[in-house]
C-alpha cells in the first residue's frame, strides 16, 4: 500500500574548493585532500566533474534533525581537512569571479562526458543540492513525480545562491540554472503514464547507445537510478545549512501530502509545462522577490503567501515527521533573503563604501565561506 511509505530522507551537497591565498577556485585539488576525506567519511564523499568540486551525501535518515546532524558533520569535516591543505570550502552554486582554470577530474565517466558535451560542459563551474525522498513503490514514484513538478519553482526560489558569474552581477538569482539547462535531458521531466512507460523511454536511449543508464538523465526531479527515491535536483546549493534542511523538509512533507491525497482517490492538479516553465523562469530570475503565478487564481502571488499556503497544506505531514520548526524556517529565508540576496547585498554595500569591484567580489567570497560553516562547527 502506498500509504505505508516512510518517506526517508537523504541529502547531497556539492561544495566548491578555493585557495585560501587567492580565494580563486583551485586549479587542481591537493593530492591528499580527497584521500583524507575518504578516510574519515568513506563513501559519503566523492569526486565531482571538476577538481574544484567535492560532493557529500548523508546516510538514509528518518528525521530532518538526523539529516542536519549528518550534514553538519560532513561540512565541518571537509572544511577542516581542506583548511589543512590551505583550501577553503564554499557552499554556493557559483563562485563570484573565479572561472575556467580548473582541471577535469581524471575519471572515465567524466572524461566521456566532456567528450560528448564538448564546449557546453566547459561551463560547468556550478554546484547544486539534491534531496532524496524514499519511495519504494515504482508506480508511486512516477505518479508523485508527475504531481510534484508544481512546486519545483517554489523550491528553487528558496535556494538561489548564484547571482554572480565571471565577476558580473547577472541580474539572475540562479545563474546556475542557465548553465545547467544547456545540457541535454535537463529541465522539467515529462509526464509518464506508469513506471513501465518511463522505462520504455529510458530503454530507447540505452538501446541506441546514447546513455548507459538513467544516471545521465538530469531532470529537475527524477526517479533515482541508484536508490528507491524521488530525487529533487532543481535547487541551488544553499549556503546556510538550515536553509538546506528547510527545503528538504518542505519537499518531504509535500510528497507525504500528495500521498495522503492519493489514499483518498484524490490528486494534485497537473499543469502544463508551458505554465510550469513560466514559474520556473520567475524563480530563476527573481528568486522570491516578485512572486509566482497561482494558476488557479490566475494572478501573481507573493512568495510569502504561497509558502504560508504550503505550510498549511502540509501541517499534518510536518507533525507526522516532527519537523514543524524546520518547515517554518522558510519564513526566516523569506525575511532575510536567500544566499543570492545576501551576496548581492554584501557586494552593493562594499561598492557604496568605495571599495573597487574586485574587492567587493572578494567580500562576497568571504561571506560565503563564513556562512557555509555558520551553525556547523
Amino acid at each position: 500500500m502506498s500509504s505505508s511509505e516512510e518517506f526517508t530522507i537523504g541529502i547531497e551537497e556539492e561544495y566548491l574548493i578555493i585557495d585560501v591565498g587567492t580565494m580563486n577556485l583551485v586549479s587542481k585539488m591537493p593530492p591528499d585532500l580527497m584521500k583524507e576525506c575518504a578516510q574519515e567519511l568513506g563513501s559519503q564523499v566523492t569526486k565531482e566533474f571538476l577538481q574544484c568540486q567535492i560532493e557529500v551525501g548523508t546516510k538514509v535518515c528518518s528525521s530532518l534533525k538526523e539529516a542536519r546532524a549528518e550534514l553538519a558533520r560532513l561540512r565541518s569535516t571537509v572544511a577542516r581537512i581542506a583548511r589543512n591543505h590551505d583550501c577553503l570550502v564554499m557552499a554556493a552554486s557559483t563562485h563570484p569571479f573565479s572561472y575556467g582554470s580548473t582541471q577535469l577530474t581524471d575519471d572515465e565517466r567524466y572524461l566521456h562526458l566532456a567528450e560528448e558535451l564538448r564546449h557546453v560542459v566547459e561551463r560547468m563551474y556550478i554546484s547544486g543540492m539534491h534531496v532524496h525522498v524514499g519511495v519504494s513503490n515504482d508506480e508511486l514514484r512516477i505518479d508523485l513525480m508527475n504531481q510534484v513538478t508544481y512546486i519545483i519553482p517554489h523550491l528553487l526560489s528558496l535556494t538561489t545562491s548564484s547571482p554572480f558569474w565571471r565577476s558580473e552581477n547577472t541580474g539572475l538569482k540562479s545563474y546556475r540554472v542557465s548553465v545547467f539547462d544547456q545540457l541535454p535531458r535537463t529541465r522539467l521531466p515529462p509526464a509518464f503514464n506508469s513506471f513501465t512507460d518511463y522505462m520504455k523511454h529510458v530503454d530507447v536511449l540505452v538501446h541506441c547507445g546514447v546513455i548507459e543508464d538513467a544516471t545521465k538523465i538530469w531532470w529537475d526531479v527524477r526517479p533515482s537510478w541508484k536508490f528507491p527515491t524521488l530525487e529533487l535536483r532543481i535547487c541551488d546549493m544553499c549556503t546556510n545549512i538550515d536553509d538546506t534542511i528547510a527545503v528538504a523538509a518542505i519537499y518531504r512533507c509535500w510528497m507525504s501530502m500528495l500521498n495522503r491525497l492519493k489514499s483518498k482517490n484524490q490528486r494534485w492538479r497537473e499543469y502544463s509545462d508551458f505554465l510550469l516553465k513560466e514559474n520556473r523562469w520567475r524563480a530563476q530570475r527573481y528568486g522570491t522577490d516578485t512572486g509566482l503565478i497561482d494558476f488557479g487564481r490566475r494572478e501573481l502571488v507573493d512568495c510569502k503567501d504561497l509558502m504560508e499556503e504550503i505550510i498549511e497544506l502540509t501541517a499534518q505531514d510536518a507533525e507526522r515527521f516532527g519537523c514543524e520548526d524546520e518547515v517554518h524556517h522558510v519564513r526566516t529565508i523569506l525575511a532575510r533573503g536567500t544566499s543570492a540576496h545576501r551576496q548581492v547585498a554584501v557586494y552593493n554595500e562594499a561598492l557604496e563604501a568605495g571599495r573597487p569591484e574586485e574587492l567587493a567580489l572578494l567580500d562576497v567570497v568571504k561571506f560565503i565561506v563564513s556562512e557555509t560553516l555558520a551553525g556547523v562547527d
